[in-house]
Formats: C-alpha cells, sequence, structure tokens
C-alpha cells in the first residue's frame, strides 16, 4: 500500500475538505481505493511540523513529494495517479 500523509490539525476547515476530496477519489476510483491509504498527520503536537507546515495545511506528502492547498480535485487525482 502507497501512504499518504495529510498534514491537517484539528477545526481546519479547508483539512476538512481535502479529506472530502480524498474520500471522494478513493470511492469513484477503485485502483486508488485498493492501491492507497490516508493518515492524518495532526501537526499541533510537533513544533517542528507546526513551523514547517503551519501555514500551509492541508499539505499531501507521499514519497518525499507534495500537495499544499490550494488544488482542486482534478489537481489532487493526477497527483495521485503519479504516485
Amino acid at each position: 500500500m502507497i501512504k499518504i500523509q495529510l498534514m491537517t490539525t484539528t477545526a481546519c476547515h479547508l483539512c476538512e475538505q481535502a479529506k472530502e476530496m480524498l474520500d471522494h477519489l478513493f470511492n469513484a476510483d477503485l485502483q486508488l481505493k485498493n492501491t492507497m491509504i490516508v493518515e492524518m498527520v495532526e501537526i499541533a503536537n510537533d513544533d517542528a511540523l507546526i513551523e514547517k507546515y503551519g501555514i500551509r495545511i492541508p499539505v499531501l506528502l507521499c514519497r518525499e513529494k507534495e500537495l499544499a492547498w490550494p488544488f482542486e480535485l482534478p489537481e489532487l487525482h493526477q497527483w495521485l495517479l503519479q504516485e
């Protein structure tokens, strides 16, 4: 399985939108659903993560590559397909 990390924090409406987009794509594309798993990473518990992602969340990470907000559904889908 390919692990996708979603850098997030509590009560982040943009992070909730990003998670909804991921859920939508995984439900629409069985290949993604069967080959990828999403790990939610709470940045508030780690000063280094807050410094790196605090003003950029939501940020998706996979294999040293990242996709930072803002992104649209087609861009997210393309990014996932490249993993």
